[in-house]
């Protein structure tokens, strides 16, 4: 049984689902598997959990809009 891990940070019950349906489409035209064998697992992470460029992604989201408040 084939399993598709993903990590994000939340998203909407409808982005899951979206996200469940086209990944196990894609991989079973690839690996031509059975849509039916696949698993598919989905772990969110806080905002404040998950960095890049070391720093927390709420931090860069701030800056973003405080960016874009700035240019209007």
């Amino acid at each position: 049984m084939p399993v598709i891990s993903l990590e994000i940070a939340p998203v909407g019950t409808e982005k899951k689902e979206e996200l469940i349906k086209n990944l196990t489409k894609i991989a079973s035209e690839i690996t031509n598997i059975s849509e039916s064998s696949f698993v598919v697992l989905i772990k969110e992470y806080p905002l404040d959990a998950i960095g890049v460029g070391g720093i927390p992604l709420t931090d860069v989201f701030a800056q973003r809009a405080k960016n874009q408040d700035n240019s209007q």
